[in-house]
């Protein structure tokens, strides 16, 4: 199995607001750039799409080592939190439906395609490939924001 590295970030300016995402991709010496934008979404619905935008790109099933500075994504796979809102029926501890449902299936379906580790990064670090992807996020704002 292909061993990828793989960068993601999602920004929103508003949140509610105009949001973009970026997603590094990385393997052997090949890298790949994607990034996108939605008119009207929230922070975590970038996070969440970028990280589905970059698996989504893999043409085979893949070895995915997956870095991000979203908590809210990380905790979701390393704190079992879907595990336990599949088995609510959606529903978290508070019994309130769980926001981006969509996205969450959509996450889940490509995890079980590629073997995948989430890793939590700081976010405005020194981290590179962290920074790139925010400056990929957040230029699709920009860019759709000059119209």
């Amino acid at each position: 199995m292909k061993k990828v590295t793989v960068y993601t970030d999602g920004a929103c300016s508003g949140n509610p607001g105009p949001g973009g995402w970026g997603a590094l991709l990385m393997y052997g010496t090949a890298k790949k750039e994607l990034s996108g934008f939605e008119v009207g979404t929230t922070n975590n619905r970038m996070e969440l799409t970028a990280a589905i935008e970059a698996l989504s790109a893999l043409k085979e099933p893949c070895e995915v080592e997956l870095y991000t500075d979203s908590a809210y994504l990380c905790n979701a796979f390393l704190q079992r939190w879907l595990q336990s809102w599949q088995k609510n029926g959606w529903k978290k501890a508070d019994k309130k439906p769980v926001e981006n449902r969509d996205l969450w299936e959509r996450l889940l379906e490509l995890t079980a395609r590629h073997s995948v580790k989430f890793h939590k990064v700081k976010g405005h670090a020194d981290n590179e490939y962290n920074n790139r992807c925010d400056k990929l996020a957040t230029g699709e704002i920009k860019k759709h924001a000059q119209g």
